[in-house]
């Protein structure tokens, strides 16, 4: 029995020891845990809190827009933009309003806007409509330069086919017509090939003088006849 107890003390005593020389770090590293889980979650609360507000005025934005209502929609995205401007909904808040702006006939409001989502939207495909809105915007003003170094902005592959149809637009009326041919074939050759809005393409290509070259031919027709070999002269034989 005293053997056990002495056994025991011991283990007692190196679990002591052990604690002595981990404890402290074994209590901060929970306290850091419960720390962290507990930043997470408010942060979640936060976000979703956030996010919750937003939608809210981006609805007031939507209504706004669809009542054709300034006033209203003016006063919900100043709210956006001045404290939700990092949530998914200012920009796309932006893009009505400025679409609403343009009807309107105010562009330099409508402009403001579109460069607003360029600068702050965290979506590369927002800011590609915002840009390729804006070059529209620019070329309806007669601002081509200004539309074509809007076009020449980085954008992901899908708008290849938009911006190239645009840019040829901007070139037709600028006066190249040379140059609206090959933005008009670049537009085309992007564009999915069952699109109904390729033939639209096709018919503003055809008016500036269609096609750069004529496709070249494939497949068997395109190869040119064999040309027989002359027969052999036949031999006489010798009487």
């Amino acid at each position: 029995m005293a053997a056990y107890d002495l056994e025991e003390q011991e283990k007692i005593d190196d679990l002591k020891a052990w604690w002595q020389q981990y404890g402290n770090t074994i209590t901060v590293g929970i306290v850091l845990a419960c720390i962290v889980i507990g930043s997470v979650q408010g942060w979640r609360w936060w976000a979703g809190h956030r996010a919750a507000d937003a939608s809210v005025l981006y609805q007031a934005v939507s209504d706004g827009v669809r009542k054709s209502d300034p006033a209203k929609v003016k006063d919900a995205m100043a709210q956006l933009t001045d404290k939700f401007a990092g949530t998914a909904y200012a920009p796309r808040a932006a893009l009505l309003y400025a679409k609403l702006l343009f009807d309107a006939g105010d562009k330099a409001g409508a402009k403001a806007q579109l460069s607003w989502v360029i600068e702050h939207a965290g979506e590369d495909e927002l800011k590609a409509i915002a840009r390729y809105r804006l070059a529209e915007t620019l070329l309806d003003d007669k601002q081509y330069d200004e539309a074509l170094r809007t076009l020449d902005a980085k954008r992901p592959a899908s708008f290849n086919g938009l911006y190239a149809d645009l840019r040829g637009d901007a070139l037709t009326v600028a006066g190249h017509a040379a140059e609206a041919r090959v933005a008009y074939e670049e537009a085309l050759a992007a564009l999915d090939p069952k699109s109904p809005y390729r033939a639209y393409v096709q018919v503003k290509l055809d008016a500036v003088g269609g096609p750069t070259a004529p496709p070249a031919a494939s497949g068997p027709a395109a190869q040119a006849p064999a040309v027989p070999a002359a027969p052999a002269p036949a031999t006489v034989a010798k009487p």
